[in-house]
């Protein structure tokens, strides 16, 4: 049995893609996953299977709620890995975000050149891009558009949660 960190995108954000994380554990539960445990109500889900969850969740999630999120799954190596690889682990919890690609991110330098702010710092570690903006990531215009940036779909958590999955981890 292996440990898998589920990061669903855009679940409970601004009103849309409501799935309540009760909801989903049912979903998972159906599907024979175990120690199943949610994070905020944002799609972090930490569970334990035999085989790496996929796209039957996705149809699950589709026919009971009416959408279709991205899903990345990583075990918790991969997930443990992108946390040790963070190059800005001294900044505030809140300026920095890990915005994870199922698929090895193709940068778009000129769009990144572009959109990226003077204090904004980033990098692009094995499937993840990390970006520090220490202005807010609300204003940051990288932010806004790095799906675009990186040549397909990201779901992105800031170092604050991804700490606390961590923190989940090790605890399990």
């Amino acid at each position: 049995m292996k440990t898998y960190v589920l990061l669903l995108k855009g679940i409970n954000v601004g009103g849309n893609n409501k799935l309540p994380m009760k909801e989903l554990v049912d979903i998972l539960t159906r599907r024979g996953f175990e120690e199943i445990k949610t994070y905020i109500q944002s799609g972090n889900v930490i569970l334990n299977s035999r085989k790496k969850p996929g796209s039957a969740v996705i149809s699950d999630i589709a026919d009971r709620f009416g959408f279709s999120p991205d899903m990345v799954v990583l075990d918790q190596e991969e997930f443990s890995a992108s946390v040790r690889r963070n190059p800005f682990p001294d900044a505030v919890g809140k300026e920095v975000h890990f915005f994870y690609t199922a698929a090895r991110p193709r940068i778009n330098q000129v769009k990144i050149d572009r959109l990226i702010s003077p204090t904004e710092v980033y990098a692009v570690k094995k499937n993840v891009f990390y970006l520090y903006a220490p202005d807010g990531i609300g204003r940051s215009k990288l932010a806004a558009n790095v799906d675009s940036c990186v040549g397909g779909s990201v779901t992105g958590r800031n170092l604050n949660t991804i700490r606390r999955l961590a923190q989940l981890l090790e605890e399990r």
